[in-house]
């Protein structure tokens, strides 16, 4: 079964010039501490699932699933210690490992290092993990700053978004939301982590 939504996004201006997720941050202060989860991270989650809700809203995409994804692939923003700046960048840059078919991991070619910063295999980035090939594909500017960068937390959360509804459908249905993360992750192990996240998340309570 899908993870439960959790407490309801405010209805916010999504065309709002600047950085639109900034209309969320009293209630993302509200719940971060709570959750475990920096403010700017739960603001780029609940801004991503509102503009889900808003443009396609047979999407059912709730904040929950996207804080779930963000926290088994980067826990927020802060693996390695990084940290999430108030525009949402996150800084240093988080890259996955080497993607060459070592160590039971898959090998995908990929020769623009401009992304990833490798020359031959991809890495995933961000703390979302995007595949390079993926983010050319789904990537978007999420909090207008002229910039479409996988290391904006904005940018990764609303594009996640946007591959999740694209490949899922209807993510309020176990088929949807399934399909959905299977395509982010084709691993069973990692659907169940994700969900269970998302779950304690939805119930107020930290992962």
């Amino acid at each position: 079964m899908p993870p439960p939504p959790g407490d309801p996004v405010p209805e916010i201006d999504i065309y709002v010039p600047g950085r639109p997720a900034d209309q969320l941050r009293d209630w993302a202060a509200e719940r971060a501490p709570k959750l475990g989860i920096p403010p700017a991270a739960l603001e780029a989650y609940a801004y991503a699932a509102r503009v889900a809700q808003v443009v396609n809203p047979n999407c059912k995409l709730a904040w929950t699933t996207l804080a779930g994804i963000g926290e088994v692939e980067s826990h927020h923003g802060t693996y390695h210690g990084a940290t999430i700046a108030v525009n949402g960048d996150v800084h240093p840059p988080i890259r996955g490992v080497r993607l060459d078919g070592t160590n039971g991991n898959l090998e995908i070619i990929d020769n623009d290092d401009e992304l990833d910063g490798d020359p031959v295999h991809a890495r995933a980035m961000g703390p979302m993990q995007f595949i390079p090939e993926t983010w050319k594909l789904y990537g978007v500017d999420a909090n207008n700053d002229g910039v479409i960068s996988p290391d904006n937390f904005d940018d990764a959360a609303l594009s996640a978004a946007g591959y999740l509804c694209w490949r899922g459908k209807d993510l309020s249905t176990p088929k949807g939301w399934m399909d959905a993360l299977l395509a982010y992750n084709n691993s069973l192990t990692y659907a169940r982590m994700v969900r269970d996240r998302a779950t304690a998340y939805a119930n107020g309570r930290p992962y």
